[in-house]
């Protein structure tokens, strides 16, 4: 078993002083296949090349392998790291993240229903200390952060739009419609 918070306290400086911050950092696959996924982003583009994961990797597997060698292992058992960013219909992990993604689609997953409902989509209004709300077409709902399990953005053509690359280095050519 994985200690997610602990694991996260030792990756989160190296991030940080590779410019990046941690989007998620969560243990997937369960026993056949124990996967450490980390996604990582820059906070002025949102975006994460090759290079930023390579970079990420290395720092992580070597500050887990310091701890591994002081006898204080993390990770208990073999795993598979994996580095990305959180992709255009990202997972929101953090309360800012509802701010940031104001006006776009989501899917909000709860712990316990919420007014009877065990999930809901609608854009995002943002976040008011800790109630975020939702509107669509049942209405505004509001619930706090503490009581979300999962919430990820949905896939939509502003949501498209918004995450065009800001670098188009290295694409062959970038179509976009008038």
């Amino acid at each position: 078993m994985a200690d997610i918070p602990a694991i996260t306290a030792l990756i989160e400086p190296e991030a940080n002083a590779l410019g990046l911050e941690l989007v998620r950092v969560i243990m997937i696959g369960g026993t056949s296949d124990p996967t450490l996924q980390v996604m990582a982003e820059r906070p002025d583009t949102r975006q994460l090349d090759l290079g930023d994961c390579e970079a990420l990797s290395r720092r992580i597997s070597e500050v887990i392998d310091a701890e591994e060698a002081a006898g204080r292992d993390p990770v208990e058992g073999a795993y598979r790291l994996e580095v990305s960013s959180p992709g255009i219909d990202r997972p929101l992990t953090r309360r800012s993240d509802y701010a940031d993604w104001a006006g776009h689609e989501a899917r909000v997953k709860f712990v316990e229903p919420q007014d009877g409902a065990k999930q809901i989509s609608g854009i995002i209004d943002g976040i008011d200390g800790e109630t975020i709300s939702l509107s669509s077409a049942r209405g505004t709902r509001a619930f706090t952060f503490d009581t979300i399990a999962s919430a990820k953005l949905l896939l939509t053509d502003k949501l498209i739009k918004s995450t065009a690359p800001l670098s188009t280095e290295g694409a062959d050519s970038i179509k976009t419609e008038s």
